[in-house]
């Protein structure tokens, strides 16, 4: 003990520390902290090797995952579900059975000599995990309904995989009873989710019962929550191995999801630290037991099993799936990308291939660890390590456009932006206009706009765009003087229904929408150029119109004319801005840096021309 100490030590203290660099340089923290876990086990410095925490480490990873797995399942809400609920349910019901069969197909052809060992590694790869996923949304800023897709997945697959690989490892490695595997795993299913659910309602009797004064309240509920949490956990590895987790993914949901639950966002912020915490232990200690003799061993087979999984099965996996129309291509790709695998893998890898040595199987345990350590190393250091770089080269990272108010108004033009790929977030105060809005596939929140902890709760410290669209001018005024004061976001715009607090706004620097004008307007476009006002009212149903500021060295300095060739043909150059003058601009104009102009055209031929008018740094 006098020896494991300091090591343990040392990495929590190595691990918290890689976090806060982590969050500094905006890489995903896994990567850092698979790399020190290795450079720290027998491949590296060796100051951790398999004896170090002897038989201890099953327990203390099994704890730790109980921990992350209710953290994230506490924070998937109803209305996470609902960014994309087709989605969601596709990846984690048929996209699951998809990936455990073709992985298995895979390892059966390129690594080993049995179905039950192929069947087993395919069912633990179907594990992407929050201890991964997490990291990656922390610095990956995609839209909502791309974070909830990887969120519901982490957490929901990590639950299918734990039990169908304690399932396949009972009925095909041991017993070669394939006939058993769906009863097993739905035995189990049931049996975690109902611990966790009979813990979860215990837990919230006791938090609504709970007469604590003060702080003593909060640091109760924080206490009630973890051992929770725990309880649900080890109850049900008591019943069955392998459920816990189902146990503490059901606790987390169900607690996540009352209403009513009693200092939300104190619990919601404990577990967090406690997940942060937890992932630098497991994730450092399980690395230090990756044994690259076992995974150099598999040769071209095992490189054949990762193409297979990362570049065929999870495509096609998500590009069968991810369907609803508020996916973009290019999220879609970055859905493909992005699917490394966490700690529900390694630990129950690490487990079962101590019992095939046990028995005598040496080299069905040298396939089984070799293979999914290898998946395992290679997505987190290329998915979770390039995550950012990926996303950026797919370019889904839009800032966040805030509507405050989930009106008519408000609606509208939430489905314009998102059919522009905007990434946009509703709030609204009222609960039945949310749940409106999030049945129309819009992303809408529940909260108080003219609040700033509402506002930075949602994203406003990071927001390009907010407009304040309520009824009330008194609240959009409150709105924006929040928006421009305490979260300087670039660009905000009102609705103003009187006419005359048009100048109150003004004075803000916001721009003022006028209800009566902009009517006004509308009624004379549809007067004088009915078909302009068709065309520009269907905007995203096939064509666009956008502005952007010229940067591109290529188009600085060139005609209209010349730029023929850099844009695509169905594509016009309607308006220029420059300095303080709008003009229509004919063939001879040349275009300067700094220009602003408004590209009419397709949908996909305008975003072409924007990239190439104004390229990514």
């Amino acid at each position: 003990m006098s020896g494991t100490l300091p090591i343990i030590t040392a990495i929590l203290g190595i691990g918290i520390a890689l976090q806060v660099i982590s969050s500094r340089l905006r890489v995903p923290s896994v990567l850092f902290l698979i790399v020190v876990g290795v450079l720290m086990g027998p491949e590296g410095f060796g100051f951790v090797t398999a004896e170090t925490f002897g038989d201890g480490l099953t327990t203390v990873v099994g704890l730790s995952v109980a921990i992350i797995v209710f953290d994230g399942a506490f924070d998937l809400r109803r209305a996470r579900l609902a960014d994309a609920p087709r989605t969601i349910a596709g990846v984690v019901t048929l996209g699951a059975l998809i990936m455990f069969g073709g992985t298995a197909l895979a390892v059966r052809l390129f690594v080993a000599d049995g179905w039950g060992i192929a069947l087993l590694i395919g069912a633990l790869l179907i594990a992407t995990g929050p201890t991964v996923i997490t990291p990656i949304l922390e610095v990956v800023n995609v839209r909502e309904h791309v974070a909830s897709t990887l969120e519901a997945e982490g957490i929901f697959n990590d639950v299918t995989a734990a039990i169908l690989a304690i399932v396949v490892f009972e009925t095909m490695v041991l017993a070669d009873n394939a006939a058993g595997i769906p009863g097993g795993f739905l035995t189990r299913l049931v049996a975690g989710a109902g611990v966790g659910m009979v813990v979860a309602f215990v837990v919230y009797l006791t938090l609504t019962k709970l007469d604590a004064p003060g702080a003593d309240a909060k640091r109760m509920v924080r206490l009630v929550t973890l051992g929770g949490a725990f309880i649900a956990y080890g109850l049900a590895e008591s019943i069955a191995p392998e459920t816990g987790v189902a146990a503490a993914a059901a606790a987390g949901i169900v607690l996540g999801n009352v209403d009513d639950l009693p200092h939300r966002e104190e619990v919601s912020n404990f577990g967090r630290d406690l997940t942060l915490i937890a992932l630098a232990f497991i994730f450092i200690s399980l690395a230090a037991l990756i044994d690259f003799g076992t995974v150099l061993g598999l040769g071209l087979g095992g490189i054949g099993v990762v193409v297979v999984v990362t570049l065929v099965i999870r495509p096609l996996v998500m590009f069968a799936f991810a369907r609803e129309s508020a996916f973009t291509r290019n999220e879609r790709l970055f859905l493909s990308s992005v699917g490394p695998r966490g700690i529900i893998p390694a630990s129950v890898a690490t487990l079962f291939a101590i019992q095939l040595q046990d028995a005598g199987q040496f080299d069905a345990a040298q396939t089984l660890s070799g293979t999914v350590f290898l998946v395992i190393f290679i997505t987190v250091v290329l998915q979770a390590g390039l995550a950012r770089q990926i996303a950026d080269v797919l370019d889904v990272q839009p800032m966040k456009t805030i509507i405050v108010g989930g009106g008519r108004v408000g609606r509208t033009l939430a489905k314009r932006l998102e059919n522009r790929g905007e990434n946009v977030v509703i709030i609204d105060r009222d609960p039945a206009a949310v749940e409106e809005l999030q049945k129309e596939e819009l992303q809408a929140v529940e909260g108080d706009g003219t609040n700033a902890d509402a506002l930075a709760e949602h994203g406003a410290e990071s927001a390009k765009l907010l407009i304040a669209a309520t009824p009330d001018d008194d609240a959009n005024l409150l709105v924006s003087q929040l928006a421009r004061s305490k979260f300087d976001i670039e660009t905000v715009i009102a609705r103003v229904n009187d006419p005359d607090n048009v100048d109150a706004f003004e004075t803000l620097d916001v721009r003022a929408i006028d209800v009566s004008s902009a009517m006004a307007w509308s009624l004379d476009n549809e007067i004088e150029r009915p078909t302009l006002s068709h065309w520009m009212n269907q905007l995203g149903d096939g064509h666009d119109a956008q502005e952007v500021t010229i940067t591109a060295e290529t188009f600085a300095g060139k005609t209209v004319k010349q730029l023929a060739a850099e844009i695509p043909n169905s594509v016009l150059i309607a308006v220029v801005g420059r300095e303080d003058e709008t003009f229509v601009p004919h063939g001879d104009t040349v275009l300067e840096a700094g220009d602003r102009v408004t590209f009419l055209g397709d949908i996909g031929d305008v975003e072409t021309a924007i990239k190439r008018a104004h390229p990514h740094d």
